[in-house]
């Protein structure tokens, strides 16, 4: 496995990063970024979907704060990460662990957010010895149809096309993906989000940072993104009662993107877990409580 680091900068927010590129066993590349202090407490933190390395809480002083350094990386079809076809969620455990090889690291907090909440999972249920503790937070989960009804539009009209196939899915996440890119932009496709949700995205600065990521994480169309779908869609190629690792999860119970009733029945099946949720609170309590959910992360790691 090879490496090409390509910069170390500061973006406009006084965050340092790292990118680099990372050669997998298959050929496949794979697009990380460290973001923060070089000095500060290492966090693997796997962001939501649709998303990029360069997901980041809009608020740098969170980070600066707690003295964390976070290691991301694109998925396949994101950023760019080469896409594999038809992969799994599983799949992404294996790469991932790969890239903890590769930057030495045997042991490190994990996090997953939304779409990255079943990755997260996966790499504790196949790299166990890879995790000093685990937090999903308002994590993806399969639905039941009548809880499809209750999604934001966009995600119920995408759940349905998915039960059709990955053509049909796709075709509708190409429309989506121009939406996102253009002027109306995430705050437009999720105009019937909770109030919370509608009043975070209001943020100039959050919508600064949404655009220069979904910018990134779309850049390679819509391929990568219906991939992902698809094996969230299905059933999962892991089983979460693997997960011997203590797994704290946060929800809010006004989840218009991931319902609270579908994570209950995911957190059931992991055998050491803390539900915690928010009430009155939508999908961006990832953003709104970040301080809190990170320190409690670092308060379990050993």
């Amino acid at each position: 496995m090879g490496d090409e680091v390509k910069r170390l900068l500061a973006t406009e927010d006084g965050l340092a990063y790292e990118d680099g590129v990372l050669t997998l066993p298959d050929g496949r590349e794979l697009t990380w970024r460290w973001w923060g202090d070089p000095d500060g407490i290492p966090v693997f933190r796997i962001q939501g979907t649709p998303s990029s390395r360069l997901q980041r809480n809009h608020d740098p002083s969170v980070q600066r704060d707690l003295g964390v350094r976070y290691l991301m990386a694109d998925r396949p079809g994101f950023g760019g990460s080469t896409r594999k076809p038809e992969r799994g969620i599983a799949d992404l455990a294996d790469d991932l662990a790969a890239l903890l090889d590769h930057h030495g690291i045997d042991r490190i907090p994990a996090m997953g957010t939304s779409g990255g909440g079943p990755h997260v999972l996966a790499l504790a249920a196949r790299h166990p010895a890879r995790v000093s503790a685990i937090t999903v937070v308002v994590g993806a989960s399969p639905l039941a149809p009548d809880e499809v009804a209750h999604l934001v539009g966009v995600n119920a009209q995408g759940y349905a096309l998915a039960e059709q196939g990955w053509q049909e899915l796709h075709d509708f996440l190409a429309q989506v993906r121009v939406r996102l890119l253009s002027d109306e932009g995430m705050p437009g496709v999720l105009s019937d989000a909770p109030a919370t949700d509608r009043a975070l995205m209001e943020d100039p600065a959050w919508q600064r940072m949404s655009r220069g990521n979904l910018a990134e994480a779309l850049k390679q169309g819509a391929e990568g993104w219906t991939d992902e779908s698809m094996a969230m869609h299905r059933d999962w190629d892991f089983d979460p009662g693997q997960v011997r690792t203590r797994v704290t999860w946060w929800h809010g119970d006004d989840d218009m993107n991931a319902p609270l009733s579908a994570a209950r029945r995911v957190a059931e099946r992991i055998p050491k877990v803390d539900l915690r949720v928010w009430h009155g609170e939508g999908h961006f309590v990832s953003v709104t409580h970040d301080r809190e959910i990170v320190q409690e992360l670092l308060d379990r790691s050993t």
